[in-house]
């Protein structure tokens, strides 16, 4: 069986900053062929107009009518998903969409990096009926996993992909659920109308998730109003048979992490728990699930110039940057997909970002971590840390150990 066509959805609202980079990486992905549907605010909406992306001009803050918006103008039988403060690996969607060759797959998703580029946010997860997520060991090949007691696999909704007749019947996501636990609802319904169906969690497929500031969170990720995540988290549990209680009592120990780690003042706590109890009041009956979403796919335009391209890493030190950054400038130019390394006589630790010069910067001390799990000091000389990155670093940007 062949793959599928395949249409990527970016929803933004506000945004324009992130959403250019997300774009300029998307325009890098060795997957051949792929149109890319853009939902977004009306100044948002036109950016790169040198691109054929399919614009929807939308502007409300729910990101359940955003997506569904994206849905029915795209044309691909895979619908794929990637936030506007997120940057896909090049290798991401041909990894992430593989898995729709076998027939009894309708979601996929893949594994999900923090904002320093190297963490992981996100790698394999089951959602419970409570609204929260369970790990599961994530292991070094696909994983294809049905339902386990009513648990569905979790679909991070920056790193995730559906068959859009999947989408469709389901009636796509909630908009009653404008704000946190759209996707995890979608897997939910999904699971109880096709218990036997499964999910591909693939290692492969990597997104760096960035976490932009928007109006209920700051750009360092600290929580400003949780009245919307308290009103998603009732509407769920009285849905799904949960106990919002075990979800309040996460929130909780989330904002005492933060106020320790000097990220939140104490005086801040009382009244975002209290916004969470206000958001979640009077939801004893949920609303009704959608009812099944029709419409034709549109006919498509694939993004050009995106296919397999010769990759490149780029290594010295930090002093030499600005000779090296001109050369990965130039490289990236040419059409390489370009890894420009750059290190310290330290032990600091390693960050990695994709820049908008078009290729990924990645810096750090000579001994210092750059994968999780790395101590926090490792002897190297420079080749042989340079081999080591390279051979980690290629199995995303698409050169082999």
């Amino acid at each position: 069986m062949g793959r599928p066509p395949v249409s990527v959805i970016v929803v933004s609202r506000h945004r324009p900053a992130a959403l250019s980079v997300c774009l300029q990486a998307l325009t890098l992905q060795d997957h051949p062929a792929f149109q890319l549907v853009l939902v977004a605010d009306p100044e948002s909406v036109n950016l790169r107009p040198d691109l054929p992306i399919r614009r929807v001009s939308f502007d409300e803050p729910n990101i359940s009518a955003a997506r569904n918006a994206g849905i029915a103008a795209a044309s691909g039988e895979i619908v794929a998903f990637i936030d506007d403060d997120a940057v896909a690996e090049p290798t991401w969607l041909t990894r992430l969409t593989e898995p729709f060759t076998d027939p009894a797959v309708l979601a996929a998703t893949g594994v999900t990096r923090g904002r320093d580029g190297l963490g992981w946010q996100v790698r394999a997860e089951r959602m419970t009926r409570d609204g929260l997520a369970r790990t599961i060991p994530p292991g070094q090949d696909m994983q294809l996993l049905r339902p386990e007691q009513g648990e569905p696999v979790s679909t991070l909704g920056t790193n995730c992909a559906f068959r859009r007749p999947t989408l469709l019947e389901l009636g796509g996501f909630d908009p009653a659920f404008a704000y946190h636990l759209d996707e995890s609802d979608l897997n939910m319904r999904m699971a109880a109308r096709w218990p036997e169906a499964l999910t591909a969690i693939v290692p492969g497929a990597e997104v760096v998730h960035g976490w932009a500031g928007d109006l209920r969170r700051t750009g360092a990720g600290v929580p400003t109003d949780l009245r919307a995540i308290g009103r998603s988290t009732a509407i769920f549990c009285a849905r799904h048979g949960g106990d919002p209680a075990r979800a309040a009592e996460r929130q909780w120990r989330r904002l005492l992490r933060l106020m320790v780690a000097g990220r939140l003042d104490p005086p801040q706590l009382g009244p975002l728990l209290r916004g969470f109890h206000a958001g979640a009041t009077g939801i004893a009956v949920p609303p009704p699930a959608p009812v099944s979403m029709t419409g034709t796919a549109p006919e498509a335009t694939h993004l050009p110039g995106t296919g397999p391209r010769p990759a490149r890493l780029i290594a010295g030190w930090h002093r030499q940057a600005g000779r090296l950054r001109a050369q990965a400038t130039r490289a990236a130019g040419e059409g390489q997909i370009v890894t420009l390394l750059l290190l310290t006589p330290t032990m600091l630790p390693h960050r990695a970002r994709f820049v908008s010069a078009g290729y990924w910067e990645q810096v750090g001390g000579l001994w210092g971590p750059s994968e999780p799990g790395d101590s926090s000091v490792a002897f190297w000389r420079l080749p042989a840390r340079i081999t080591r990155e390279s051979a980690r670093i290629g199995r995303t940007r698409g050169w082999p150990d």
